[in-house]
């Protein structure tokens, strides 16, 4: 990690309550991110990851969603005990988001410079003339020329858009980033420009990046470390290298070995056998169990601890805890591993 904890999670749960059932969304969930440093937030769709972005801003809708435990600490800081003048401070000025649907985060009826510019008066001492030149600045930071700033959302393409509300993030230097998947919904060829856009800009003003994502090719361009989640608790977590080269939850595996590559000739590609579980009514034990192709008995009884396997990385797993072994699980990692 670099330099000191600028982000800590600890024993973050989060529940969304309807009349008859309870989504189990984040669960005793541990984070922790350095100044400067980007952390990529891996996987698959529901596991939790949008959530636990919005909870670092406090920004979960409660109804229904609600914060049943934990501390986030920013700066030393417990956000959760935040009042709202704080949160208010924070939002946009220390910590960024960028959502996934540019659409949602521009208002159509503003234009572009405009939004920008209502950002910095916010929350700099400022002019108003100081804030639309400054917000002319940083449209030109990300590619866009400043005579465009009169103009609508709509006269923007995806990709522009983007590189808009990437402009809104930076216009106050914060000193962390939270990137809900930045990239999703633009094409292969914009998104490499977005990503080399946001490297870019994340090396100059030297913010730390908290990116959510569930393509490992993406943490891989962007990222420092990487975190693995699944049903709404990190299963593995280290530097890119270590998870890379090394994978050691079965879960992260499956997840590489379901990656075609262009070595290698195959007729189907090799899935994660099941589904993930029901958020209303987890499994027992260990989460992945019921979708491991190497569980045991202890697996759907025990609830495994974090265990750190080499250098900073750490995986929960109760084959790595030693609560059984697996000759057959042991082979497939070594091989994996290379």
């Amino acid at each position: 990690m670099t330099g000191r904890k600028l982000l800590e999670i600890k024993n973050l749960t989060v529940e969304y309550r309807t009349d008859d059932e309870i989504v189990h969304a984040v669960n005793s969930l541990d984070l922790s991110l350095g100044s400067g440093e980007s952390l990529g937030l891996v996987g698959e769709t529901g596991a939790g990851k949008t959530t636990t972005a919005l909870s670092i801003l406090q920004l979960v809708a409660n109804p229904p969603g609600k914060i049943t435990s934990g501390e986030i600490f920013y700066e030393g800081e417990d956000l959760l005990q935040a009042k709202t003048d704080m949160l208010r401070h924070i939002r946009g000025n220390k910590i960024s988001m960028i959502f996934q649907d540019p659409m949602t985060s521009l208002n159509p009826v503003y234009s572009v410079g405009d939004q920008i510019a209502e950002v910095i008066h916010l929350h700099e001492n400022c002019s108003k003339a100081e804030a639309e030149q400054k917000a002319g600045e940083m449209l030109e930071m990300v590619g866009i020329p400043k005579d465009r700033y009169d103009e609508y959302p709509h006269q923007f393409s995806g990709g522009m858009k983007q590189r808009v509300v990437i402009a809104m993030s930076i216009a106050c230097s914060p000193k962390l980033i939270l990137a809900d998947e930045p990239t999703t919904a633009l094409d292969v060829t914009i998104q490499a420009q977005v990503l080399e856009l946001m490297n870019d800009l994340k090396v100059k003003f030297n913010t730390s990046l908290l990116l959510i994502t569930h393509d490992l090719g993406v943490v891989a361009q962007v990222c420092d470390r990487v975190a693995i989640m699944y049903a709404g608790e990190i299963v593995e977590t280290g530097t890119i290298e270590e998870i890379f080269e090394h994978p050691h939850h079965p879960y992260t595996i499956g997840l590489f070995t379901s990656i075609p590559t262009l070595d290698d000739k195959v007729d189907k590609l090799k899935p994660i056998t099941g589904q993930m579980p029901d958020p209303t009514n987890l499994p027992s034990g260990c989460s992945f169990h019921p979708r491991c192709p190497y569980r045991s008995e202890p697996c759907s009884i025990f609830k495994p601890e974090m265990t750190n396997v080499a250098g900073t990385h750490f995986v929960k797993c109760l084959i790595h805890e030693g609560k059984f072994e697996s000759p057959t699980f042991m082979k497939e990692e070594i091989n994996h591993g290379g």
